[in-house]
């Protein structure tokens, strides 16, 4: 395992000087960054194009100045070599003080916008197989393939004008926000039918399933209209007691068996410990930073692994009361955490810079806006929220197709037949056998997506006016301006290889077969 480790690491460091050598100088011999002050009808024009010749050692031929760059490079990669310098700007601004924020923005927006897709898209198109040309399936896959066409751009207007503009216009009118009787009926139409089509079932359990989803969707739509839930939002203890119950019942179904109740044990004192936590944890809250909210995180989890062990004490399927326990802590967990959120909305949107309109359609922060952490949060939340859904759509799509169609042809596989033929139940077949081996593929397609993802946003970050990497990456390109240019190559041709070096470890942890040699 070291020797392939290292062995790949080499093989890495050389892609990436080869490929930064072709990148440095084609570009550099591109164009000239000295186009726009030799047109330039200023006094000291000539003093300005020997500043600038000076600022970027442009008197040296390409080819020398990329060896002199990739000695800065070295000094930023290599600890305690030398001073870390990737060059400056045309402005005269180090590129190795611009590129850490623009790179914070830009990561943080592509790797919750690709968990999210994976999640949502693994999930989907495993339902799709598992209901395999039902009116569900169709209606996915008609929905999939017209999100796939859609430009990342258009994607991102579109949310801005319905999901911003629309949504603080409902918002900031003087009257409390009310949804209208017509979309309170077509929403309840609406998710009536997606939850009939999505747990099928006879017809009896369909009518069960479409009134029983009918009568929920309404209620909460009218619990949203009578207690102004736009405008000061909450769980409160009824509503959390609720979503945790909801929770442990959902996670034991998915990791184990309601019949399992070793695992519905596990995840009812998870999700019990939780929900106590909401109450002895508020005045924590009032004080907490982002590292107490890291430490009460990491808790959770070990706490919720501990209580699984210990109850797996007493049976068989250690792993599935494990997994049910501790998925349930994580979940239940964040409810707690949501609601304290959710108590810093009002001072939120009455904020003179937010000014009832909470929902962002530019930058990563609001400008001259100060708060504690929730406060904070909430502003990064919505600030990030429309350009990741914007990110995700064009990931998600692309992930139900390929999961769908993984899961169908492991299911054509000999031991998915001989575990039928055995009497092994659906969910054992589904998640423990099938499951796990539909992702060893799939981690290839993760790997490559997230240079897609990054070129996506590339497009999302402009029309959201977020200053990240492809914004400077734009800039760079229309003023020609070579050191943030090779900076965004930088960090995009790092994380590329990073990504496909985890997925090739995934084959290992996925595969028994494989073996890293």
């Amino acid at each position: 395992m070291f020797a392939y480790i290292t062995r790949r690491i080499l093989v890495s460091i050389l892609t990436i000087v080869a490929a930064s050598f072709l990148m440095y100088t084609l570009t550099a011999v591109s164009g000239d960054p000295l186009e726009e002050l030799r047109a330039s009808n200023a006094i000291n024009k000539e003093e300005l194009i020997q500043r600038r010749i000076d600022l970027l050692n442009l008197d040296i031929p390409p080819v020398l100045r990329w060896f002199h760059w990739l000695g800065g490079v070295g000094g930023c990669l290599v600890p305690f070599a030398f001073e870390c310098t990737l060059g400056n700007s045309v402005e005269g601004f180090a590129v190795a003080q611009l590129l850490p924020p623009a790179m914070a923005s830009t990561v943080r927006l592509v790797t919750v916008a690709t968990v999210l897709a994976i999640i949502l898209g693994v999930a989907v198109g495993m339902i799709t197989a598992l209901r395999q040309n039902s009116a569900f399936d169709i209606s996915v896959t008609f929905l999939s393939f017209f999100l796939y066409s859609l430009p990342s751009f258009l994607i991102a207007v579109l949310l801005k004008e319905f999901g911003a503009i629309g949504f603080n216009n409902f918002i900031s009118r003087g009257d409390p926000p009310q949804i209208g009787v017509f979309w309170v009926i077509a929403v309840t139409l609406l998710s009536a039918i997606v939850w009939a089509m999505l747990l099928g079932g006879d017809m009896k359990k369909r009518i069960i399933t479409f009134v029983s989803a009918g009568v929920a969707t309404a209620a909460a739509l009218i619990y949203i209209n009578v207690t102004d839930f736009f405008r000061e939002p909450h769980l409160g203890p009824v509503l959390l007691f609720l979503l945790i119950g909801f929770t442990v019942v959902g996670m034991t179904a998915l990791t184990a068996n309601l019949k399992n109740r070793r695992a519905l044990l596990a995840a009812g004192i998870a999700g019990a410990v939780a929900y106590i936590c909401y109450f002895t944890l508020q005045g924590l809250f009032n004080v907490s930073s982002v590292w107490t909210l890291m430490i009460l995180a990491v808790g959770a989890i070990a706490g919720s692994m501990l209580i699984g062990w210990i109850v797996s004490l007493f049976g068989p399927d250690k792993g599935q009361v494990i997994r049910a326990a501790t998925l349930t802590g994580f979940f239940a967990s964040s409810f707690v955490v949501v609601d304290r959120f959710m108590q810093a909305w009002p001072a939120y949107i009455n904020h003179p810079r937010i000014n009832g309109r909470p929902m962002a359609t530019a930058q990563a922060s609001t400008t001259g806006y100060t708060a504690d952490m929730w406060g904070a949060g909430l502003d990064q939340l919505m600030h990030f929220l429309l350009p990741t859904i914007s990110l995700t759509l064009i990931s998600f799509a692309f992930y139900t197709r390929f999961a769908r169609a993984g899961l169908l042809e492991v299911f054509n596989q000999d031991y998915i037949r001989t575990a039928r033929a055995k009497g092994l139940s659906e969910h054992t077949i589904v998640m423990r056998h099938a499951f796990r081996n539909m992702l060893i593929p799939l981690t290839t397609i993760v790997a490559a997506d997230v240079g897609t993802l990054l070129g996506g946003a590339l497009i999302t970050e402009r029309v959201f006016a977020i200053a990240g990497m492809g914004r400077m990456f734009d800039v760079g390109l229309q003023k020609l301006d070579l050191n943030p240019i090779m900076g965004y190559f930088l960090v995009i041709a790092i994380l590329a290889i990073a990504f496909n070096f985890i997925a090739d470890l995934m084959y290992a942890v996925l595969d028994p077969r494989v073996r890293v040699k």
